[in-house]
């Protein structure tokens, strides 16, 4: 796909899967009336969906699919821990994808937009369907909120100035990409080329309250530092110090240690179907 080390991000994947797993249940419930014998997920990454969708179909073959190595061993390892039937496969996205067919349940999150060619991905993917197939993109939503507007400390709307940089960021990724085709992301308009019908779209919220758990405050941590590793050269120096002071684990007004801290943010999964004939 690129040149991302997956491998190496495999906690941060994990920890993030799990955080999210609210909205990945709730759009699993848009599912629960099918009956596929077959399932793959492409870009499962480390497993934590594939691994609740074995769980939810149980007599199901269940594929996670990833071109890490190393993130399918954690699949593996965690279909172990949760007691379900998991099998994985090793396949670049989307080049790797032909012959891992047919499923009659695709599911797909937020891999498509780390392709050049984001409407020749969905073709390949709604090639792997059965006739009568579903296949469920995870792909827009909103971005995820954790910090008061004003910390006490800093610029207010530090996390405003975020989602800029990383706007910024992406918008240089997608261009650089192999391949690159610029498209309007019209998800549900692209699901439809690909030749899918029935084709909706629902967003899914993910509502971690203050205070939080351990779980989603170690998401919320690893999130900025990866901002902060990733846009420092688009940052100003006083959000680089505000940054520095929350990741400050001796700091009692950074990310260990505050009580308003929270994680809000929302997941969109678009769903199409391949014609019985």
């Amino acid at each position: 796909m690129n040149d991302f080390d997956w491998a190496a991000m495999a906690d941060m994947l994990e920890l993030e899967g799990e955080t999210h797993s609210p909205y990945v249940r709730q759009a699993f419930e848009e599912l629960r009336h099918l009956r596929p014998a077959r399932i793959l997920d492409i870009g499962s990454g480390p497993g934590v969906a594939a691994c609740r969708l074995a769980a939810l179909f149980p007599e199901a073959e269940v594929t996670a699919v990833d071109g890490a190595p190393e993130l399918l061993a954690r699949a593996e390892e965690r279909a172990a821990r949760d007691g379900v039937r998991l099998r994985t496969r090793a396949a670049d996205f989307p080049e790797g994808l032909d012959g891992l067919g047919p499923a009659d349940l695709v599911w797909s999150g937020q891999v498509v937009h780390h392709v050049g060619d984001q409407q020749d991905a969905l073709r390949r993917l709604a090639g792997l369907l059965s006739p009568g197939g579903t296949l469920a993109v995870v792909e827009g939503g909103l971005p995820p909120r954790s910090l008061p507007r004003d910390l006490g400390f800093g610029r207010p709307g530090l996390e405003a100035r975020l989602d800029a940089a990383t706007a910024d960021r992406f918008d240089r990724m997608r261009v650089e990409l192999p391949g690159s085709v610029a498209v309007v992301e019209d998800w549900p308009g692209m699901l439809r080329t690909a030749g899918l019908t029935g084709v909706r779209s629902r967003t899914f919220l993910v509502d971690h309250p203050a205070p939080l758990a351990e779980g989603p405050r170690r998401s919320v941590r690893r999130s900025l530092e990866r901002h902060r590793g990733l846009l420092a050269e688009r940052l100003e120096t006083e959000d680089l110090a505000t940054l520095d002071r929350l990741l400050d684990p001796a700091d009692p007004a950074g990310v260990d240690h505050r009580a308003d801290l929270f994680l809000l943010t929302a997941k969109t999964v678009h769903f199409g179907r391949r014609p019985e004939s």
